[in-house]
């Protein structure tokens, strides 16, 4: 099925305001039509104040000179007034529409991004996505600001004083008019470089965006290792190639705008020229010179706003299609649906035959099977790399399998809906993710509805409750950007509250006792062992005292179970868990497995 056209996207956009277009027209209507009737009051001025003429309309006959220039003066006042107050509604209503749109954009990118699988983020540049999100959506409120409202007024505008010139004079008119074909030519040669120059520009300042990124996320190690001079110079050549590209943007659009206004110069000489030669030869009066010359500068002027905002659509365009670049991006984990009921859910889990890879052609996991009864606790161990952590990536399906399926309670899992499935697994990740929220909020953060006892009852399990009384605040607390606030064990334990908290049937613990100490983990264990009772538990096993309970050791090693039984079967078997195991007691320190 084809894709639709830009312009009908924007289109479905836009269609939901249309109404306050309507409105927003109305409004260019009646501010062009006071636009029209400015010149007048000075025609009033010089052709019949001054020049003595007596004045074309019966009404104003019998008036004398000085209410003549009065009633002029008063007129050109309240055009003015009246233009500055359809203005400000004009503006306003034009800037909310446009910010209306850029919300509605932004909702459905950002919505999109976050359906989006795991392996799109991880071979996406963060600070791209986030320029795109806060600056390329501005690329449609700039359509309808700085393109379709402007270049409807001068529309408007434009035929609204060409019937009136036509009127006064139609070879001046004519002569005025003729740049137009000019203008169309010049804009056709420029417009294809500035659209390329545009979309170049946007690109390099994303780039931008992406090297800030994951510098400030990385602070730590760069500061670590020194590295902050070279950081430093990776910053300064994104920087300059981002200016290095609007500097050319900027300069094309420098161009064109030299171009067209020197056109408009040469047609404004011409008609002037040929305008006072009329006024000598009786054709026209001063006055009507005066109003003519007026029009004409203004005629020039929503003329070179049409022509010029062609430059502003291509880089708007580029804009808008890097924006819709991301919103056609397919979904590659399908969501399913199978509705799946937490009081249905038994926990009987099966991975069959399962092979995976990040990268084409470089395998993770390689035939992988596995089978977890209702309540059963399996922990995976082997050395880093082995593929643990991405066998249990695959159970809320953040990553689509190569082959094999997953099977919970005898159903494939690509037969849910996705927000089901994860409604159904608790998980307590490496390395400990917090928000940038209250305490409170961090642990409840699968269950906002928790009230705060039932908060502090999972804190207390994961022994993080005396921790967090101890605080000014208490639960209260705002936790630093990406957790600085707490200790790597503080924020281990705030996650364990979290699962605790959840209250799923199906956990999947990634080392939830690596960041605390001997004597901190014999007390979680206690509020883990709580945690996993009657729920079908994976654990990434970094601690021989997480193994030892374990109703099955699976070893792993580049990408296949190598291994599999209690731990007494696998210290009994002269295997791969073994020589790890004696390996690390040898060392002299409490055996682990990493």
């Amino acid at each position: 099925m084809p894709k639709p056209s830009s312009t009908s996207r924007l289109i479905s956009y836009v269609q939901p305001y249309r109404l306050v277009l309507l409105g927003v027209f109305g409004q260019v209507l009646l501010i062009n039509l006071f636009e029209l009737v400015k010149p007048w009051p000075l025609k009033i001025i010089i052709d019949h104040v001054l020049g003595g003429a007596p004045p074309s309309l019966a009404l104003f006959r019998d008036w004398s000179a000085e209410n003549l220039l009065l009633g002029a003066c008063v007129g050109l006042v309240l055009i003015y007034l009246i233009l500055a107050g359809q203005t400000l509604v004009y503006n306003y209503t034009s800037i909310q529409v446009g910010q209306r749109l850029v919300n509605d954009l932004r909702r459905d990118l950002y919505h999109h991004l976050q359906k989006l699988s795991l392996t799109f983020h991880n071979r996406r540049p963060i600070g791209d996505l986030l320029y795109r999100v806060t600056a390329d959506t501005y690329a449609l409120q700039n359509l309808t600001m700085k393109v379709l409202f402007p270049a409807l007024s001068a529309a408007v505008f434009l035929i609204g004083m060409a019937i009136i010139m036509f009127q006064m004079d139609s070879l001046l008119t004519l002569l005025a008019l003729s740049v137009c074909p000019v203008l169309y030519v010049t804009v056709s040669l420029l417009n294809q470089k500035i659209g390329i120059a545009a979309m170049q520009a946007r690109q390099k300042e994303g780039q931008v965006y992406s090297v800030v990124q994951g510098a400030l996320a990385s602070i730590r190690i760069i500061q670590a290792f020194t590295k902050e001079s070279d950081e430093h110079q990776r910053f300064m050549t994104a920087s300059q190639d981002s200016l290095t590209a609007s500097l050319r943007l900027y300069t094309l659009q420098t161009i064109f705008s030299g171009a067209v206004n020197v056109v408009l110069a040469l047609g404004t000489a011409f008609v002037v020229w040929t305008g006072a030669k009329h006024v000598l030869s009786g054709m026209l009066s001063i006055g009507d010179l005066i109003v003519f010359i007026s029009y004409l500068a203004t005629l020039y002027e929503p003329i070179n706003k049409i022509v010029q905002s062609n430059s502003l659509v291509q880089e708007a365009k580029a804009g808008i299609e890097r924006v819709f670049e991301i919103l056609d991006e397919e979904r590659e984990v399908k969501d399913g649906h199978r509705h799946l009921h937490l009081r249905d859910v038994k926990g009987d889990i099966v991975f069959d035959r399962i092979n995976f890879e990040y990268v084409p052609g470089q395998p993770i996991l390689r035939d992988v099977s596995l089978h977890a009864n209702p309540g059963q606790k399996i922990a995976l161990v082997g050395p880093s790399g082995a593929g643990k952590s991405s066998l249990l990536g695959l159970l809320p399906r953040f990553y689509n399998l190569r082959s094999g399926r997953i099977l919970l309670d005898g159903v494939d899992i690509s037969q849910y809906r996705l927000e089901d499935l994860r409604s159904a697994i608790g998980l307590v990740l490496q390395p400990p993710l917090v928000f940038p929220l209250t305490l409170r909020d961090n642990i409840a953060y699968g269950r906002m509805d928790a009230c705060l006892e039932e908060i502090q009852h999972a804190a207390r399990l994961a022994r993080t409750h005396d921790f967090i009384v101890q605080l000014p605040n208490g639960y209260d607390t705002m936790v630093g950007e990406q957790g600085a606030t707490l200790s790597e064990g503080e924020r281990q334990r705030i996650t364990i509250a979290r699962a605790l908290l959840r209250n799923v049937p199906i956990l999947i613990l990634d080392e939830p006792t690596s960041s605390v100490d001997a004597e901190t983990e014999r007390l979680l264990m206690g509020g883990l062992e709580t945690l996993m009772a009657g729920r079908t538990t994976f654990i990434i096993a970094h601690r021989l005292s997480t193994v030892r309970t374990a109703d099955l050791v699976v070893v792993l090693q580049d990408g296949r179970i190598v291994e599999q039984g209690t731990f007494k079967e696998l210290l009994d078997v002269d295997g791969v868990f073994r020589r790890l195991y004696l390996m690390q007691w040898e060392s002299g320190t409490t055996p682990t497995l990493a």
